[in-house]
Parts: C-alpha cells; sequence; structure tokens
C-alpha cells in the first residue's frame, strides 16, 4: 500500500504520437517513439515494446497515449527514453496502450 501522496508524485500527461520508428538495435522488439504533449510541453521520445499488439507502426501515429513524465530518462540500447508510455500488458507479450476517451487535448494530467 501506499499513500495517495505518494501517488500524486507521479506525473501523467495525455500525449498524441507523431512518429513511430523501428528500434532493431533494442533487444526485445521495440519500436522508437516521439510523441507530442502540446505547446507548454513540447515532444519527448521514448522506446516501447509494442510490436507484438501494434504490427503497424504507421497505425500507432496519431494516437493519444498515457505518459509519466518525472522517471529519470534510460538508455536502451543507445536511444535515450525520456517518457514511460503506459500500457496493460498482456500474457502474450501485447501492451495495451491506455488512451483517453474521448480525445482530449495534449499535454493534459492524469490524476
Amino acid at each position: 500500500m501506499i499513500e495517495f501522496d505518494e501517488f500524486l508524485k507521479v506525473e501523467m500527461r495525455v500525449g498524441r504520437i507523431v512518429a513511430a520508428d523501428p528500434f532493431p538495435e533494442a533487444r526485445k522488439p521495440s519500436v522508437k517513439l516521439r510523441i507530442d504533449f502540446g505547446p507548454d510541453i513540447g515532444e519527448r521520445v521514448s522506446s516501447a515494446q509494442l510490436t507484438v499488439t501494434y504490427p503497424d507502426r504507421s497505425a500507432l501515429v496519431g494516437r493519444q497515449v498515457v505518459a509519466v513524465m518525472n522517471f529519470a530518462p534510460r538508455r536502451i540500447a543507445g536511444f535515450k527514453s525520456e517518457v514511460l508510455v503506459l500500457g496493460a500488458m498482456g500474457d502474450a507479450g501485447g501492451v495495451f496502450l491506455l488512451t483517453p476517451d474521448p480525445p482530449c487535448a495534449e499535454g493534459l494530467r492524469i490524476g
């Protein structure tokens, strides 16, 4: 159990995927994402293991996602991942992206 104040320290925001590129250098099949979090925050990059659930990378472009903004960046196969994109983890390696419904403005905080 954690206290609610601990949860509030995690900064999650809505962004829109503007590019999804192959990432063959990653140990596990992954995609490099460029995500727009609106004019106040701008774009950030992330890598995500989405190839099982989303085999067509182009289908990711334009989708809204939820990401954790305030984790320290991580180096993954020489790539600096700046945010953690959130998804539900399936049994067979599938990751199902969390998306606001209905769509909303990029940059909105999740709380």
